[in-house]
This record gives C-alpha cells, sequence and structure tokens, in this order.
C-alpha cells in the first residue's frame, strides 16, 4: 500500500510550489521515504502532483529504476556531468546538472525539508529557483500515520526486540550474587557490555542491526539516555532500553523494561509500581482526537498525585519524571507524533512509545516502555513482553 501524498499536494498548492526536492542519501529517512529508495550515495528525488523522478549516480540508476516508487530516473551523466566536472568544482558541476533536471520537468519552485544542502539551496537561488523550507514538515506529518504494512514492520521488528530482551533477561536470571554484591554469569562479573553485546548477537541473528542499546544499573539510570557501564550490581534497578532497526524494511522497534536482581528497597518497589500505573493511565487516556499532551498529562498526574515532580511541575527538575511520555516510532526511531508538552492531536495510524519513568540520582530509575498504535477506537499495543521487576 502506497502513502498518500495528498497532503504534499495541499502543501505544495497552498505555498504555490511546483514541486518538493530532496538532496540526500537513503539515511535520511525522509529520503527513504519519499523515494523508495535505499541508496548509500545522495541522489536527489523532485516530487510532483503529476510525478516522481529521480536523478541518480549511474551506480544506482539500475536499482533506481527496479526499486523505487519513481515515474523517471535520470543519470547525473545524461546531462553531461564529467564535462561539466571537467570545467568546475564537483560542487558546481552537480548544482548545474540539478539545474537541467529541474527544467526539463518545467519545474522552478520547490519546497525542501529541514535537512536540505545549503550548498545546494543557494546555487539554485542563484540561478533563480524560488527555494522554499518547509516548516510544515508534511512528510513528517505524512510518514506518522503509518500504512498497514508498515505497521505490520513496526510489529515485527518489535517482536525481534523481545527475543533480544529475553536474551538480556536470561543473563540477568542465570547470573549470582557475590559477596560485593556484584552480580556474576559463568565465574566472570557480568556488566553493561556482557549484555548489551548479548542483545546485539541475538538481533544480528535475526536480521536486526542498532547502533546503540541502554543497559544502566544503579545510579547512572537515573539519566535516561545514559547508555551504561561497568559491572551490574544486585538489588540495584536495570534499565533495558533496545531500539533495533531492520536492515531490510529499514523500520525500528522500541522497548524498555526495568529489572532487578535480588530484593528492590522500598524506593525502587514504589517507582515500579507507579511508572506502571503510569504507564496504564496514559494507555487509558490514549485514543483518536485526544492530543500527545492530554496522554502525557494522564501519566504526569499519577506521579504528582503521589508527590514527585514532573517537568510540567518545574521544568528545571533533575529527579522524578524528567522527560515526555512518548514519541513516533518508524523510519526514525525518534519521530512524530510527540507525546508530550505540546504534543498535537493523535490520529488513527500513528506508532507511538508509552514510555514513563521515576529517577533519583542517589538510586538510579524505573522506566517501562511500550509501542503501540493509535486505532480508530483506541490503540493496539504491538508489545508483549511482562513487565515484572524481580527476575
Amino acid at each position: 500500500m502506497e502513502p498518500d501524498f495528498a497532503p504534499l499536494d495541499a502543501y505544495l498548492a497552498e505555498t504555490d510550489l511546483d514541486g518538493y526536492l530532496l538532496d540526500a542519501g537513503s539515511s535520511l529517512s525522509d529520503q527513504l521515504y519519499l523515494s523508495g529508495l535505499d541508496g548509500a550515495d545522495p541522489f536527489v528525488t523532485l516530487y510532483t502532483p503529476s510525478e516522481l523522478a529521480l536523478l541518480t549516480s549511474t551506480l544506482e540508476y539500475s536499482r533506481a529504476r527496479s526499486e523505487s516508487r519513481a515515474d523517471e530516473v535520470r543519470r547525473f551523466g545524461d546531462y553531461g556531468f564529467a564535462e561539466k566536472r571537467s570545467q568546475h568544482d564537483p560542487e558546481t558541476a552537480r548544482a548545474m546538472v540539478i539545474d537541467e533536471f529541474l527544467s526539463e520537468f518545467a519545474v522552478e519552485s520547490v519546497g525542501t525539508n529541514r535537512r536540505f544542502p545549503l550548498f545546494t539551496a543557494d546555487a539554485l537561488r542563484d540561478r533563480d529557483y524560488r527555494v522554499v523550507p518547509d516548516l510544515q514538515d508534511v512528510l513528517q506529518e505524512i510518514r506518522a500515520r503509518k500504512t498497514p504494512e508498515e505497521i505490520a514492520n513496526v510489529h515485527d521488528a518489535q517482536r525481534a526486540n523481545e527475543r533480544a530482551m529475553a536474551a538480556a533477561e536470561e543473563m540477568l536470571a542465570d547470573s549470582t550474587v557475590a559477596e560485593d554484591d556484584r552480580l556474576v554469569l559463568d565465574g566472570e562479573t557480568l556488566t553493561s557490555e556482557r549484555v548489551k553485546a548479548a542483545i546485539e548477537r541475538t538481533l544480528l541473528d535475526d536480521g536486526y542491526a542498532l547502533d546503540e542499546t541502554i543497559v544502566a544499573s544503579g545510579p547512572p539510570g537515573a539519566d535516561p539516555h545514559n547508555r551504561g557501564s561497568g559491572p551490574i550490581a544486585a538489588h540495584e534497578p536495570i534499565i533495558i532500553d533496545i531500539f533495533p532497526r531492520s536492515k531490510t524494511t529499514r523500520y525500528h522497534g522500541d522497548m524498555t523494561r526495568t529489572f532487578l536482581v535480588g530484593e528492590p528497597d522500598e524506593q525502587v518497589q514504589e517507582f515500579f509500581e507507579l511508572t506502571a500505573e503510569a504507564k496504564a493511565a496514559a494507555l487509558e487516556a490514549l485514543e483518536p482526537g485526544v492530543t500527545g499532551e492530554d496522554v502525557h498529562g494522564a501519566a504526569c498526574e499519577v506521579y504528582e498525585t503521589a508527590g514527585y515532580p514532573t517537568l510540567r511541575t518545574d521544568e528545571t527538575t533533575e529527579a522524578g519524571f524528567i522527560h515526555s511520555t512518548g514519541h513516533g516510532v518508524g523510519l526514525d526511531v525518534h519521530e512524530d507524533p510527540r507525546i508530550g508538552t505540546d504534543g498535537d492531536e493523535l490520529d488513527a495510524g500513528h506508532v507511538v512509545t508509552i514510555e514513563p519513568g521515576l529517577y533519583d540520582p542517589a538510586v538510579g530509575g524505573v522506566r517501562i516502555e511500550d509501542l503501540v498504535v493509535v486505532t480508530e477506537d483506541g490503540y493496539e499495543n504491538l508489545t508483549e513482553y511482562h513487565e515484572r521487576l524481580v527476575v
């Protein structure tokens, strides 16, 4: 099922632009989404309401014709790039080719996303093109509403994620507690690095990869983005946050669980119970028509009622609930919509995380994260993994 680009057509009509132009490799998710081509080298995508055209290197030309969603594909060589390159620097020669490419499709004005190369924009403006940055982020809005195929891709990524989480939990369950409270597995100290390696191996076997993952135990876990390092101790919360990406579909999963080996103290137990309650409250509020701010507020209310600060009550707090409740997930692990302060209205097809947490620099943190899709009458939880604290 192809994405619905009607909002992009509407944006072009409202801004009186001929087309939408991207200049990047497919590591920029907007480029991958709009073109349908997974190509590492930079290439140019031109969208107009009547057609989609790509301008690629000769190396990518064949794949662009067979794999992209383009109606027309051109090579830089079709416009004499080598000759231009012999007379000008590479960037100027490239700009001259893009100029001729746009002229072929009768385009004189384009919108671009926020990451459009400044050199390309300036070079086109010097040639009297109207180049307008898209401050509405219309492609982000389109990408946020997932097709059934995209939802299936995210679902598959979350299943792989759960297998990796199970591998991590098994290591914790099989460990023993040394006299100094270090966890020991197979005669060696269990470290964050060992757990991360097991997670990565499991994902690689499934065709997934990740650049980073979080295995943060004890006080470092009070920093929500601390990756964690070194020995893991008993009786302390261990935050494991995994966000793999499929090597085939390029879609992500995202899940966090907090574990503990040994006995939790009263504060950690309270952190966990309140966080589970906050997640349930946020999910209860989740349906089409509500805003991300509404859902975030439901989670905040649980913590605030229990006497803990949130960024809603104190935007400078370094303890309590110190981040938003969630975010969109798709080709990027963080994308629209926002489930937090100023979060906009949610629609069916939005895939979002719900991940409240409590943090104290003296103790560490507790976070529980599910990945869900907003449906016509509520939501479907794409996460099936349990949320038990004590391993």
